[in-house]
């Protein structure tokens, strides 16, 4: 069991490739296209009217690169998920993609319950958790396309800071400032 998380954790370390920044681009417009007029039309999105300042923007965007992305997709995807070079019948697979997507959405409101209480009420409202869905799909289809941790990676962070900077996130977790 550890050997085999260990082998996925190396393979899917892998650098990036040109198909996987193919695949980040087409994963964000489609979770653009879906996420924007949900979230727009249910009134969670918001354009963001204030700005915050250049050290507190970069602190947050690192910061978002660690946590939630980095440890979300390590946990949700790659130790979950059999590595595309792993040889399990695409049944298989899709069980523990559910699985992993199941686990990936209930996260988030248990973690507002414990660890991050600045996401409730937020994490437990139906439109974040569709919206966290959605993430969590796009990023396992792209975790199976590429096998790549970066990829799924950088997916998870762009949806995030554009949400906490752009679309009204911060103002939902932390209130206006």
């Amino acid at each position: 069991m550890i050997s085999t998380l260990i082998e996925r954790l190396i393979f899917a370390s892998r650098p990036m490739n040109s198909q996987d920044w193919l695949v980040v681009g087409v994963t964000l417009l489609i979770y653009g296209a879906l996420a924007l007029p949900l979230g727009f039309n249910s009134r969670f999105l918001r354009v963001s009217r204030s700005f915050p300042n250049l050290k507190e923007l970069f602190i947050g965007i690192v910061s978002i690169f660690f946590a939630p992305a980095f440890i979300e997709e390590l946990i949700f995807r790659v130790l979950l998920l059999p590595h595309p070079s792993e040889k399990v019948s695409i049944m298989l697979w899709c069980l523990w993609a559910v699985l992993s997507l199941f686990l990936f959405i209930i996260y988030h409101p248990i973690n507002a319950l414990t660890f991050h209480p600045q996401g409730n009420p937020t994490f437990m409202t139906p439109i974040f958790l569709t919206l966290t869905g959605f993430l969590g799909l796009g990023c396992t289809v792209a975790y199976k396309i590429t096998g790549c941790l970066w990829v799924v990676i950088i997916i998870h962070w762009a949806v995030v800071v554009i949400w906490q900077y752009c679309l009204g996130g911060k103002e939902k977790l932390y209130g206006d400032r």
